[in-house]
């Protein structure tokens, strides 16, 4: 039945801020979940990394021990360039790190699709309906008032019945969309913000429409809420879908609204017993090297968590200031995001920054996290001086250099490796081309063996990559679904491939040397040859890697053969930006940065970033044993206790110093030997307590203190 206009905007206004604190509907909508369930999540994120480990050269984390070790968190990750890759990766990487399992928060119509709906499931997810995947064509036409632009005429229109206050008005082929802020009539209404130039001109004539009703999301948030009182880990991607933008899209409120909502509503219903619900929001920073290639790069970068003032919580509560605080918030958020990602106004300044940082760093060995703190930093260097002349002039000169590169199809470190003598570059060309021909007879098997996948997987996600480009307004080639689909066409087809392989190798087995009724011998030779299969493309994997490096590194050598004069140009060239890079980021970047200190202190800071994460598992680990050692300890003697010693304490790593700017060695002195040390003297002041506990502390003292002469 059809609602009246005005029952319809009462049903719109029913579904506001205020309803993402009532709790008088749904009653704790969570349920632990079941060892079997924990089970079955683990086994995904195991499949999961097996499979992007296949996909991926190298997954680094950065900043992993600045994840709580316990209570409520909500990571927020972007920018949203891979699709439902990166949600597997970074749950993946939560996993592993810290143990901890994270319930993402994904659009329900893709759980219609298949693949993506068991892992989701397996996973923890948690659907939520969007608008804009109900959107259904309407009656009439439509077009702009031509004196407003937020006014929608209407022709032959039924707005009063179909449509709806807050609901949704979209343009054919996913051309725009907007809210619908207040219905006039059947053949008139008003929309809550202008469409874009190119939905505009759409609209300047009579055109087809869809609409949406808004969605009530009460029962999501009240799950959300739920998860978060009990100190479970929620993530979800604000800018609401994938894109393949160098710029972060504009972040939804709707993470804002969880984590004010969660601390407002828990808080004011605490049962006796129950902890305060103190939420934690991590940035979390997806940051790819080309992120749709085969074998690509990413560095998934957790940022310092947020804590909501309690102030910014009680601002929400109050009605009149409740936007306020969501707008406050998510600005937070934000700029916690972008701490975490390189962000660029256009692919242009990108090309120039990257090029920028690999003359400055003159490609140094440098682990691929630092080389995501570089591009960031000369991003923000760019963005701070980019009308500087100098800046401008040295940007034209590195399009110019680019140019180059890209018409001899040269990668810009071969050409500071490139020699111009004759006879060792062709010993080099010599010894390389003999290598190549090595690894790609060794590689053939498995890369033939393997080809269907490749063909299929590049022919089916082409175009995937076509239709979402089609049906979308923000992406710009919709490379971000390619990876995807590319493996979840390697998911699909390698197991139904090696069946096939195994299959046909069981029937020449048997057609040469006798078929057998031996059902045991007949499922050995099947799963040999299955398994042969498997290892055999993965080696080509691994094999194919050393010689791509291989390959890409031949046409210079042979350019220095054939055109020596080319190449010691292009080399003269880069020598020359190389040191007009060096010094306009020795200029400006003390400016901006006041830990500059060219390139060294990054090297020093991701030693010492590892040690943390390792230590930090170490620690866990050993707070663990300690306590069960502690706990036997304590039952068996009868004298005073020893709950003041602050070893026992069950705090994480990152709310007891971890997150502070001093140095490695100093948390360490100042943290856990000095907590060790006034536990043994407390301990030793206590007379019955066993003296074993007083040895163990002792040799957890000089371990650790080992540890520190380790790092310094």
């Amino acid at each position: 039945m059809t609602l009246p206009t005005k029952d319809r905007e009462t049903k719109s206004n029913s579904t506001s801020l205020k309803d993402t604190k009532s709790t008088d509907t749904i009653q704790d909508p969570y349920v632990e979940p079941s060892f079997f369930t924990k089970l079955a999540y683990d086994l995904t994120v195991f499949f999961l990394s097996f499979v992007f480990n296949c996909f991926f050269r190298e997954i680094r984390p950065r900043g992993a021990f600045r994840i709580p070790q316990q209570g409520p968190v909500i990571f927020v990750a972007g920018p949203h360039a891979n699709q439902f890759v990166d949600p597997g990766i970074l749950l993946k990487q939560v996993r592993e790190e810290t143990k901890r399992r994270v319930s993402f928060l994904i659009a329900a119509s893709s759980l219609k699709i298949s693949g993506i709906s068991q892992l989701a499931r397996l996973a923890l997810s948690i659907p939520v309906k969007r608008a804009q995947d109900n959107l259904k064509v309407a009656t009439g036409t439509i077009e702009l008032d031509a004196t407003n632009p937020l006014k929608i005429i209407g022709h032959g229109t039924k707005f009063t019945q179909e449509a709806m206050v807050k609901g949704l008005l979209g343009l054919p082929q996913s051309q725009g969309n907007v809210e619908v802020s207040q219905i006039i009539n059947d053949e008139e209404l008003l929309i809550r913000k202008e469409f874009k130039p190119k939905a505009a001109k759409i609209l300047s004539q009579p055109t087809s429409f869809k609409l949406a009703d808004k969605i009530d999301q009460h029962e999501v948030y009240e799950k959300v809420y739920a998860h978060l009182r009990h100190g479970q880990c929620i993530g979800i991607f604000p800018e609401g879908g994938s894109h393949d933008r160098t710029d972060l899209l504009p972040l939804k409120a709707g993470v804002a609204i969880m984590a004010l909502g969660a601390m407002a509503h828990n808080n004011d219903n605490l049962a006796e017993g129950e902890d305060y619900c103190d939420v934690k929001i991590v940035p979390c920073g997806m940051n790819y090297f080309h992120a749709h290639k085969f074998r690509s790069r990413a560095v998934i970068e957790f940022g310092q968590p947020i804590t909501i003032p309690k102030e910014l919580v009680a601002k929400y509560k109050n009605p009149e200031t409740a936007k306020a605080a969501v707008s406050e918030l998510l600005e937070i958020v934000e700029d916690g995001l972008r701490a975490v990602t390189v962000t660029c106004p256009d692919y242009e300044t990108l090309m120039c920054v990257q090029a920028a940082r690999r003359l400055y760093t003159n490609e140094a060995q440098i682990p691929i996290p630092f080389l995501v703190e570089w591009n960031r930093r000369l991003v923000k260097g760019y963005e701070h001086f980019k009308d500087d002349p100098a800046i401008k002039a040295s940007k034209e000169r590195i399009l110019k250099y680019n140019e180059n590169l890209k018409n001899l199809n040269l990668p810009d470190h071969e050409v500071e490796r490139a020699q111009l003598n004759y006879f060792k570059n062709l010993f080099i060309l010599l010894h390389r081309t003999v290598k190549l021909v090595t690894l790609i007879i060794l590689a053939s098997p498995g890369f033939l063996l393997f080809t269907p996948v490749f063909v299929v997987g590049k022919w089916y996600s082409g175009k995937k990559q076509k239709t979402a480009l089609a049906n979308s307004v923000v992406k710009i080639q919709a490379t971000d679904v390619i990876a995807t689909w590319k493996i979840l066409i390697g998911m699909g087809l390698a197991p139904l491939l090696y069946i096939f392989y195994s299959v046909l190798g069981l029937w020449y087995f048997e057609s040469h040397y006798g078929a057998t009724s031996n059902l045991i011998k007949r499922l050995l030779v099947f799963f040999t040859i299955y398994w042969s299969s498997a290892t055999v493309t993965y080696s080509a994997l691994i094999i194919g890697d050393t010689g791509m490096d291989i390959f890409k590194s031949i046409r210079p050598i042979y350019l220095s053969l054939v055109k020596p004069s080319i190449l010691q140009e292009l080399k003269a060239q880069r020598e020359e930006l190389k040191l007009e890079i060096i010094e306009a980021v020795n200029k400006f970047g003390p400016i901006l940065f006041k830990d500059f200190d060219h390139l060294k202190s990054l090297d020093y800071d991701e030693q010492v970033e590892d040690l943390k994460t390792k230590r930090m598992k170490r620690l866990q680990e050993r707070r663990r044993a300690e306590r069960k050692n502690v706990d036997s300890a304590a039952s068996a003697s009868d004298s005073d206790s020893i709950s003041n010693a602050s070893l026992f304490n069950d705090t994480s790593d990152a709310e007891s110093g971890y997150d502070s700017e001093t140095s490695y060695s100093e948390r360490s002195r100042s943290g856990s030997l000095g907590s060790i040390a006034e536990a043994i003297t407390d301990i030793q002041s206590s007379s019955a307590v066993s003296g074993k506990i007083i040895d163990a502390l002792r040799e957890r003292r000089n371990t650790i203190a080992k540890e520190e002469e380790d790092v310094q």
